[in-house]
Order: C-alpha cells, then sequence, then structure tokens
C-alpha cells in the first residue's frame, strides 16, 4: 500500500495581534473579491462550555463565481467549502493557516478541479499574504 504525503495548509506567523489580523484577514479577502460567509468564535464557543483555549478563529470565505465552478463538476465538492482560514495563537504567536482549495483535488480526482483549485489557492495564498 503506498502513502500519499498531501499539504494540507498554507500557514504564516504575524507581527500583528489576534484581533488585527483577523480584521486584516477579514479585509484582503474583501479586497481579493472573495466574502466572509461566517466566523466561528472557536475560543468563544469553548468557553462557553467552561473550556479554555487560546484565541482561536475559523474565517469561511467564498467568491461564487469560483464556488459555482466547483459545484458545476460535482455536487459533493461542497462538503469541502466554504475555503477557510484560521487566526489563532499558538505559543504567543499569532499565525494565520489556509486549508489548501489544491487538497480538493487530492481528495476528489479524476474531476479536473486542478486549474480551478490552483487558481483558488493563488488568490487566497495572497490574501494571507496581505493579511501578515
Amino acid at each position: 500500500m503506498s502513502s500519499v504525503t498531501v499539504k494540507l495548509d498554507y500557514t504564516v506567523a504575524t507581527s500583528k495581534s489576534f484581533d488585527q489580523a483577523v480584521e486584516a484577514v477579514n479585509n484582503a479577502v474583501a479586497n481579493a473579491g472573495f466574502r466572509v460567509l461566517h466566523t466561528h468564535d472557536v475560543q468563544g464557543t469553548f468557553r462557553e462550555k467552561g473550556v479554555e483555549i487560546a484565541p482561536y478563529k475559523i474565517v469561511e470565505v467564498c467568491n461564487v463565481k469560483y464556488a459555482k465552478q466547483a459545484l458545476a463538476k460535482d455536487l459533493l465538492i461542497g462538503l469541502m467549502m466554504p475555503c477557510k482560514i484560521n487566526v489563532y495563537t499558538q505559543k504567543d504567536q499569532t499565525k494565520i493557516s489556509l486549508m489548501l482549495p489544491t487538497v480538493m483535488s487530492v481528495l476528489a480526482p479524476g474531476l479536473g478541479m486542478e486549474p480551478l483549485a490552483e487558481e483558488v489557492e493563488g488568490i487566497l495564498r495572497g490574501v494571507v499574504d496581505a493579511a501578515k
């Protein structure tokens, strides 16, 4: 049985505070023509359950043009949507991580997703870099 190594994320460290990084991600997403659909406050959700963790937010982003193209290839691609950018602190360092859209091509081979996934990934890597 062979194994395949897949790069899951693109992660950068930033000197910005957690809140500044979240705001920067939101601004960069808009500037790239994407939209923030929802932001999950993971720290807040855990706190409601009496569990303390470091600041952590999951920012779900989408661009209708790209989403429509992906869903046209296979409706089950929606299981991997929307794209996610996480902002969190780890060892007193704020980080921004993107789940790489090209992972879709690996998990759903044979659909011809590669060009679309690569295009979206390039844009969203730019979002992460701009937010840094």
